[in-house]
């Protein structure tokens, strides 16, 4: 018998059922694209209720998962810590803790690593494209090719961008640059220049967009198309929204009330003047704004949908390239937001231009507690507050290989902590666990590979929040939160009262004293975290 015969013959009898057995082949590492968005609300995607065009996302929602109880740190340089650590931002210095050099000037601690350096012994080539906001360059960050956008103030033309961490010219406002097609564009390169120099890596994309943080400017015909979508208000928005959220079945949710007493963080009164007679920084019912300040804020919600609209396109370029590149099918996507929207108001960059068209290079305009109370719903609070409306994000993930179910939500917390732990899991890796022969400190963060096969019981038994002075803690379904320093705790039971609408504060001390001393342990714990490897305090007088 020859040996093709033979040959086929073998094939035929492993089809028809040999009985041999046939080792299996080692699992292939996904691709990773992770995309971040920039002050978003939960409720501004149209696949969590917005009435904004994200076909992009929706698709990969309708195809892959979407979590409701997801949470970011409430600010942006926090989330980007924790998002890239597997630490909470106070535990890696990157948060403020007292006592100790940390916060927007924090460095992380040097056994804090980022994921690349994770993945690198997985052999992923590690690609980074727009925001950064995180200490240190991102090539000494491990990443192999970097696009850095440090100027968030000019979204048609910034002056503070580099390449491969180095400075590049300013760029003319007048020459076609918008911010979220150049993070794109930069994105598409890498992609293509890995299909075709390393096409037996998996590669890791990070997509951070600057949008839809203000100033609120995007490409005028992406303003035209919702020119007209705000002019009934914020009030019947809002509703508009809630009722198509109630289909998502949020565990406990309900429309939280209107704060009308509460507006932006930090007091600018001078930007006020700026902005002129049309900017109000409360949320009042629209019915009792002028007719001049309704246009006015029309405007400002539809730049602020133009932006979201405007990603979901760019994201849709660079999906198109991961499908050219033939590695659609195990791509695992994520997307979500740093923090909840934002109730700030201010000028900064190139001021604000009266005359300037709303939306243009010339303009400075900022959402406002008004449309933030909208994109945020139907949670209480904005970004800095941690409230839910400050610390809930949509999460969006889509793996073909990897996720069996399509159109799924999952109701399990977890926390941006989560996420290296489930890249690191899908890629059959695990954290590092030594750096330069010293130990590495476990993560906080775990996987969240099970809860993409179905809701699991809680991942962590706390999940914790410190920023500005606001500070909550959630244990199960039991969430204590203060906005503050000096402000009690409240008291909410989440799987009734998702939307913190009652506080049980004063018929539960027991269970407020409990929380609060665990705060207090997990507070003290990461202190001791953050001061490990910081030089010890000279004696005064040295």
């Amino acid at each position: 018998m020859s040996a093709g015969v033979l040959m086929l013959s073998a094939a035929l009898f492993v089809l028809l059922g040999s009985p041999v057995t046939v080792a299996a082949a080692e699992p292939s590492k996904p691709n990773v694209l992770l995309i971040l968005a920039d002050d978003l609300g939960f409720s501004d995607l149209g696949c969590y209720g917005g009435e904004i065009a994200t076909p992009q996302l929706d698709a990969l929602a309708k195809n892959g998962l979407r979590f409701t109880q997801f949470y970011n740190t409430a600010r942006c340089w926090p989330s980007r810590a924790a998002l890239l650590t597997g630490y909470y931002a106070q535990q890696v210095r990157r948060d403020t803790l007292p006592g100790i050099p940390s916060g927007t000037g924090g460095k992380r601690p040097n056994w804090a690593r980022l994921l690349p350096d994770h993945l690198a012994p997985l052999d992923y080539r590690c690609y980074h494209s727009g925001k950064w906001h995180i200490d240190g360059p991102p090539l000494q960050g491990g990443f192999h090719r970097s696009y850095n956008l440090l100027d968030f103030d000019r979204n048609f033309g910034p002056r503070q961008h580099h390449e491969e961490d180095k400075p590049l010219p300013a760029i003319d406002p007048k020459s076609g640059y918008y911010s979220s097609t150049a993070i794109a564009d930069h994105a598409i390169k890498c992609l293509k220049e890995h299909a075709e120099k390393y096409p037996d890596r998996p590669f890791f994309e990070f997509l951070s967009f600057i949008v839809p943080h203000f100033p609120l400017q995007a490409p005028a015909e992406d303003i035209e198309k919702y020119r007209k979508t705000y002019l009934d208000g914020w009030d019947k928005v809002r509703q508009a929204r809630w009722e198509r959220l109630q289909k998502l079945k949020i565990p406990g949710a309900s429309l939280s009330a209107v704060e009308a007493e509460v507006g932006p963080p930090y007091h600018f009164p001078e930007a006020l003047k700026k902005l002129g007679p049309g900017e109000v920084n409360r949320p009042i019912p629209w019915d009792k704004l002028t007719p001049q300040q309704q246009r006015f804020q029309a405007e400002k919600m539809a730049i602020h949908a133009a932006m979201v609209d405007r990603m979901d396109r760019e994201i849709g370029r660079v999906l198109d390239q991961i499908k050219r590149m033939g590695a659609w099918e195990n791509t695992l996507i994520l997307f979500l937001s740093d923090n909840g929207a934002s109730a700030e108001i201010m000028v900064r960059g190139d001021g604000h231009e009266a005359n300037a068209a709303p939306g243009s290079a010339g303009s400075y305009l900022c959402l406002g507690p008004g449309w933030s109370t909208v994109a945020n719903t139907p949670f209480r609070r904005h970004k800095t507050w941690v409230h839910e409306g400050g610390i809930t994000t949509p999460l969006i993930v889509h793996w073909p290989k990897g996720i069996g179910a399509a159109g799924e939500f999952r109701h399990t917390p977890a926390h941006v902590i989560d996420v290296v732990p489930t890249i690191l899991a899908a890629a059959h890796g695990k954290p590092l666990t030594r750096w330069n022969d010293e130990p590495l400190p476990p993560m906080a963060g775990k996987s969240l590979l099970p809860v993409f096969a179905r809701d699991e019981g809680p991942l962590h038994e706390t999940l914790w929040w410190l920023h500005e002075g606001n500070r909550a803690l959630r244990a199960g379904d039991w969430k204590i939160v203060a906005a503050g320093k000096a402000s009690p705790w409240e008291l909410y039971d989440l799987s009734v009262d998702r939307s913190e609408t009652r506080n049980l504060a004063s018929e539960n001390t027991e269970k407020v004293r409990e929380l609060a001393a665990l705060w207090e342990k997990q507070l003290a714990e990461f202190t001791a975290l953050a001061k490990k490897d910081l030089p010890a305090s000279k004696p005064k007088g040295k």
